[in-house]
């Protein structure tokens, strides 16, 4: 260690998950903060997420759950005065945030020296011009492109490179605001677009269809430099990598063409002088030999959080460590597999596949490019691409059994689906495979490598052949070894071979696995070596395979007896924990806080804790967080296969989510152990009627609701209780979920698109409930008693999502006797479902009455958010109730705290072109962060601002839908006004404020021609700094210029607020406090 007066450091963290920044920087943040802990040295983190591992206690020493962004961290170097910053581990966030600090000399000033790669040299890799500069230095090709900083450069520079053409906006995460265009009109719409988000902008030469590769390289102050891990994109060039399906280590390329690249990998980081890691994306015709590189990242980056968990070299320890002065022979042992010095060899092969919600979205296209959409990603692991591409495709969790057998998705017109990728092109792959299409043929309109495309025609060959034979019992044991190996499921077997269009099989898939083991072809299980890890031989980083030849080896004539890399002892004290496994919108980074501590607290109790998960992103899968991680489908074939080795006291299934939960009755038909409540009451709890009949018993009111299987008693129904009406079709795949209708016209169009969801159609439609609060409590029980207890109010009346809506612990304006009524009911609730465990109840409260709309048995999304503000750990105190250990019962004081906290929502409308930001019952934020504060004000501006809002200078727009609406924004408006602002509405909320003695300049509404301005314009031109637009009714003239005014705001990056409460909320704080009143004040300090 050179520099020994390091004392503090303090890190920047990436606020809310977003598309484009999600868990991958809690990994590596909490990497990083476990380095730094092992080297004694304090650590100061900034990070709102409060639902993070990260964030929690034993990780970083002091935690500021306050926003990421200039003021508060000068403030905070203020107050704390660390010796050193580290920029790399928080994403784009906290890069840009860093750059700022050290270019307005905050950081010279306090004396705060940047560790690892210089900010030079950071600037070097992010500002375009900088770095085309720098790379010609050495002579490396890079992509043809110009700045530009206006509209006629943009258009000089295009006609002088030529159609088509890429645009890319500097400094901004996953190719936000980039496209390709194809002819000026284009180019023209999309240029606009990007200079809102950036005052620079690229024009480049568009290499479509190349192939991507990309590799992560590491470097130490030595000059020790070599790449970890070489990655190819399945897709070509023109899609984004966030949305690409990548391969490691690569595959279509010849050694030599991998080697070339390497070296210009190396001399690229050693010429701009990177220490630490870095990740390289390279543009490459194969047929040529051509390259461009075309971007360094010199942070962690989402690729190199796969790269860790694919090749067990963990990147951003490592780089952490580099950092703070270590060499790279000095981490790890040398001469040892567990040695950092030298790149890992693989003897699998892994690939990562992006989960997207597009369905959530009003109007976005489904197609994917070079802007990032997708929410979250999962890494599968095989011997051969068949198997893991399979593997892969079940593990996204949205309704698919693998590459082949999905007989739900039909694509009318092929050809189109395969030129322009959507996010179900892999899919449209299998079918024109099926159809009969020619290799050449597919490659031609995708562009897809022929490697990758014969290795899929394989596994619909052998889909093909297994369709030849019409019993289980017939099944050659070589076809069915060889379909294993391709990573068909038992239930893909069994569908193909007895030609069933039943969507449950339990019964066949049990099987087939029956007759499987029969014949002794069973998995086996293979150990990944691990880097940097102090006792190599106790981390058993695990996966599943049907060979024991290496991957892009020949395994056929191979006798193949299963044999695995670990020993299996019975009786053993273990515990099993299912994962959350994809982020996804509704159930994200909360959950693997939840399964993290399971484990801990398990193997606190002296259990053997054993996890099952396979997203990369996150901390659970962190091969030293737990005794043995299968990295593997969370199906219920494999959580059987690790049953049968592991023998566990039993399984958790109430921590990771909703994939876990609808597992619970099919383990428990199994005879596994499920610990904490019984499979049968968490069935009582999900099923709709059985719910409901057993809320009339205990006599607790609940809206009035009735599954419907006519148009007739529909019409019935709401004559009976009149509009508005929830409507949601009660089986659905995946989020084609909820609508409030408000008449008849649209309860006939809502109900037809309905019925095309699922043909049986029990449609559940009950009374939708206005000007209703939402209250959330979340808490856990012991045997049917309720041991400790949170009850959380939403700012939102009801009709937003529990998930999107903006959250306040401890509920600020309940009644006490309505306090009283929910924690009555929820102990009658606990009891009757014999409850042990966590489990959420939501509330809505009118005039004093109290409803229940659902009981989850399971920890919810508010859990992290209720046990950082409480100081009490609810899931820890679950485990130990799950698993019959003491635990300590809360005094009735502990409940009474004096601070606040309040959760916001994230929502990356930028990233999703066309979408409609306005919230609904269905969920649409991808995060979420929450702050504290010693009052309602100061909680919600923080976090709110960490959300990305900001304060308004001096002008406000508001337009504010029906009567209700105005009536209540009409007293922020008097407070805007007191303070000075200019108020801009549109004419019915402009006459209503002026006749009440508020000034507001009438503006025109997006369709009026005349002299008036327009609202437009004025959005444009940037004389707003918050855009209030409350829609009224679901006219099409009110749909229309409300979303343009909506999506104009999102478009040019001013605040919008589309809720009346919230926008009240906020107002209220921000007359009321400034800026520079919010304390900075850590986690540590709130008693």
């Amino acid at each position: 260690m050179k520099e020994k007066a390091i004392k503090k450091v303090l890190l920047l963290g990436s606020g809310a998950l977003k598309i484009g920044q999600a868990g991958e920087f809690d990994y590596s943040g909490s990497q990083a903060l476990k380095a730094l802990r092992e080297e004694g040295i304090k650590s100061v983190l900034v990070n709102p997420n409060i639902a993070t591992i990260q964030t929690s206690e034993g990780i970083a020493d002091t935690v500021y759950f306050q926003p990421v962004n200039t003021h508060f961290v000068t403030e905070i170097i203020k107050k704390e005065r660390p010796d050193a910053i580290l920029l790399a581990f928080g994403g784009q966030t906290a890069l840009n945030c860093g750059t700022e600090l050290y270019l307005n000399g905050t950081l010279k000033e306090y004396g705060v020296q940047v560790l690892g790669t210089s900010v030079e040299a950071i600037m070097d890799t992010e500002d375009r011009d900088r770095f085309v500069k720098k790379l010609d230095e050495i002579s490396l090709k890079t992509p043809v492109s110009h700045a530009v900083e206006n509209m006629d450069d943009a258009l000089k520079a295009a006609h002088e490179i030529g159609f088509p053409i890429m645009i890319r906006s500097a400094y901004a995460l996953g190719g936000l605001g980039s496209g390709i265009c194809p002819n000026e009109k284009a180019f023209r719409k999309l240029a606009e677009s990007a200079f809102t988000f950036a005052p620079q902008i690229l024009v480049e030469e568009s290499l479509k269809g190349w192939k991507e590769i990309e590799f992560e390289c590491i470097r130490d102050a030595n000059d020790r430099c070599f790449t970890v891990a070489s990655m190819e994109n399945f897709d070509p060039l023109g899609i984004h990598t966030g949305e690409s399906i990548v391969v490691a280590p690569t595959c279509s390329l010849r050694e030599e063409q991998v080697k070339m690249l390497q070296e210009i990998t190396i001399k690229c980081v050693r010429h701009l002088g990177i220490v630490g890691e870095c990740n390289i994306q390279f543009a490459f015709n194969a047929e040529t030999n051509d390259y461009r590189i075309i971007e360094i990242n010199a942070r962690l980056s989402r690729s190199s959080a796969l790269a860790s968990k694919a090749t067990g070299y963990p990147l951003a320890f490592v780089a952490a460590k580099i950092a703070l002065g270590y060499t790279l022979d000095q981490i790890g042992e040398m001469g040892t597999t567990s040695s950092a010095y030298v790149a890992p060899s693989l003897d699998y092969m892994i690939c990562k596949i992006p989960r997207w919600d597009l369905t959530k979205f009003a109007g976005v296209s489904r197609q994917i490019g070079s802007s990032m959409k997708s929410v979250g990603e999962i890494m599968s692991i095989g011997r051969s691409f068949e198997e893991m591409m399979q593997k892969g495709l079940r593990m996204i969790g949205q309704g698919m059994h693998g590459f082949v057998g999905n007989n739900h998705t039909k694509f009318e017109n092929l050809d189109d689906e395969l030129a322009n990728p959507t996010d179900l092109r892999i899919f449209a792959i299998a079918q024109a495979l099926e159809e009969g299409y020619t290799i050449e043929r597919i490659e031609e309109l995708t562009k897809i490598d022929v490697w990758f495309l014969e290795r899929l025609k394989h596994i619909v060959d052998l889909k093909h052949e297994l369709q030849t034979y019409n019993k289980l019992e017939d099944l050659p044991d070589d076809l069915l070894l060889e379909v294993k190996r391709c990573g068909f499921s038992d239930f893909q077997i069994a569908r193909f071979v007895l030609k069933s269009k039943a969507t449950n099989m339990e019964k066949e898939n049990l099987e087939m696995r029956r007759i499987r083991k029969q014949r002794g072809i069973m998995p086996s299980v293979k150990r990944i070596p691990t880097v940097a890890s102090e006792h190599p031989e106790l981390t058993n980083y695990l996966y599943f395979t049907y060979t024991h030849v290496p991957a892009f080896g020949n395994p056929e004539g191979e006798k193949y007896v299963p044999a695995h890399d670990i020993n299996y002892y019975n009786n053993e004290k273990s515990v099993v924990v299912l994962g959350s496994g994809a982020y996804r919108i509704g159930s994200s980074v909360e959950f693997d806080w939840c399964s993290v501590n399971a484990i801990n607290t398990a193997r606190k109790l002296g259990y053997k804790s054993i996890m099952i998960n396979y997203n990369p992103e996150t901390v659970s899968t962190d091969y030293d967080m737990c005794d043995r991680l299968y990295f593997d489908e969370l199906s219920l074939e494999r959580v059987l296969d690790v049953m049968d080795l592991e023998q566990p006291r039993g399984v958790i299934v109430s921590v990771g989510g909703q994939i876990p939960n609808n597992l619970a009755m099919k383990l428990h038909r199994q005879g596994v152990p499920v610990l904490g409540t019984s499979p049968v009451d968490i069935d009582r709890a999900e099923n709709r009627d059985k719910f409901s009949a057993m809320l009339d018993k205990l006599g607790i009111d609940q809206p009035a609701w009735r599954a419907l299987t006519s148009f007739e008693d529909v019409k019935e129904f709401v004559d009976k209780v009149g509009y508005p009406v929830l409507v949601r079709p009660s089986y659905v795949l995946s989020g084609a979920a909820m609508n409030v209708c408000y008449d008849d016209e649209e309860l006939h169009r809502f109900l037809n698109m309905a019925t095309e969801v699922s043909k049986e159609f029990p449609v559940v439609i009950s009374k939708f409930m206005t000007e209703t609060k939402e209250i959330e409590f979340d808490a856990v029980a012991d045997k049917g008693e309720v041991v400790e207890y949170a009850i959380s109010e939403h700012v939102e009346y009801a009709g937003v999502h529990s998930g999107d809506a903006t959250m306040v612990f401890p509920a600020q304006h309940i009644y006490f006797s309505t306090i009283r009524q929910i924690k009555k009911i929820a102990h009658k609730i606990a009891a009757e479902l014999n409850i042990s465990g966590p489990f959420n109840i939501q509330f809505l409260a009118k005039n004093r009455e109290v409803k229940v709309i659902e009981c989850n048995l399971r920890a919810s999304r508010s859990f992290p958010f209720v046990s950082k503000i409480l100081k009490r750990n609810f899931i820890e105190t679950a485990t130990k109730i799950m698993l019959d250990a003491p635990y300590h019962r809360p005094d009735k004081s502990e409940f009474d705290i004096d601070h606040i906290g309040v959760k916001a929502s994230q929502f990356s409308f930028a990233r999703l072109q066309n979408a409609d930001p306005v919230l609904g019952v269905d969920m649409s934020s991808t995060g979420e962060v929450g702050c504290l504060g010693d009052d309602l004000n100061e909680a919600l501006l923080n976090s709110l601002i960490a959300t990305g809002y900001s304060i308004p200078k001096d002008a406000v727009l508001i337009s504010s839908g029906g009567a209700k609406g105005k009536v209540s924004l009409l007293e922020p408006a008097q407070q805007l006004a007191k303070k000075g602002y200019t108020i801009y509405a549109t004419a019915g909320t402009a006459r209503f404020f002026n006749d009440n003695g508020v000034k507001a300049i009438q503006v025109a509404w997006p369709d009026e021609e005349g002299t008036m301005t327009n609202v437009l314009d004025l959005i444009s031109q940037h004389k707003v700094g918050l855009v209030i637009n409350v829609p009224k009714n679901h006219s099409s003239r009110e749909l229309t210029n409300g979303y343009k005014i909506r999506r104009g705001a999102i478009d040019h990056n001013i605040p919008l607020m589309t809720n009346v409460r919230l926008a009240k909320a906020f107002i209220e704080a921000f007359t009321a406090m400034s800026l520079d009143e919010v304390k900075i004040k850590s986690w540590n300090e709130y008693k």
